[in-house]
């Protein structure tokens, strides 16, 4: 049975959809970054940064029901790179489409705002590549490119989105847990 869900403005939705959104990004960051939004309130805020007027916050809502089944954040960062923070789906509702499907979203608005590119940082913090628990230093590029998939960690996703590895943090969390950067790019080439 197919999932039927759209997706709408956070900001337009009612504030117990915010509610909501914080309580699944808890859930949904425990799986791969514990210590990132490990409260509530930290939720909240992460919600609320999300929602800043310059960004894009955009809600992925069952139709049926009316719950918010995932969210993604989007902010500019420089003049043409915008920076996609957060993407949280609902644990139980993962693997349907949801997250490609407010990926693909958050592309087509960004572009429209002017982005060429868009990024994303994600972390490291459970062993789940070959570039956890080893000192990346001196030459952490190379580790990069030798970056494997150990237990499900986010980059294949980003991969299966069409982002490209770019970067790399070593000891962005501490010794041994990076963050791994990936681009994409989602606007004409302009000079």
């Amino acid at each position: 049975m197919s999932l039927a869900f759209s997706i709408a403005d956070l900001a337009a939705l009612p504030t117990h959809a915010h509610e909501q959104a914080a309580r699944l990004a808890m859930q949904a960051m425990r799986q791969i970054s514990p210590d990132y939004l490990s409260t509530l309130e930290e939720a909240h805020e992460a919600v609320a940064e999300a929602l800043q007027p310059d960004g894009l916050c955009r809600a992925a809502v069952d139709e049926a029901t009316g719950e918010v089944l995932g969210w993604i954040g989007g902010l500019p960062m420089y003049a043409a790179v915008w920076e996609l923070h957060p993407l949280a789906v609902r644990p139980d509702q993962q693997r349907r489409g949801i997250g490609t499907a407010l990926v693909a979203d958050l592309e087509r608005l960004a572009a429209a705002r002017g982005a060429m590119t868009l990024f994303v940082g994600t972390d490291d913090e459970l062993g789940l590549t070959s570039a956890s628990g080893v000192d990346l230093y001196p030459d952490p590029l190379a580790h990069l490119a030798q970056l494997r998939d150990l237990a499900g960690h986010p980059f294949r996703f980003y991969q299966k989105c069409g982002f490209a590895l770019c970067g790399i943090v070593p000891d962005a969390n501490g010794f041994g847990r990076p963050d791994v950067l990936l681009a994409k790019r989602i606007g004409p080439a302009r000079g």
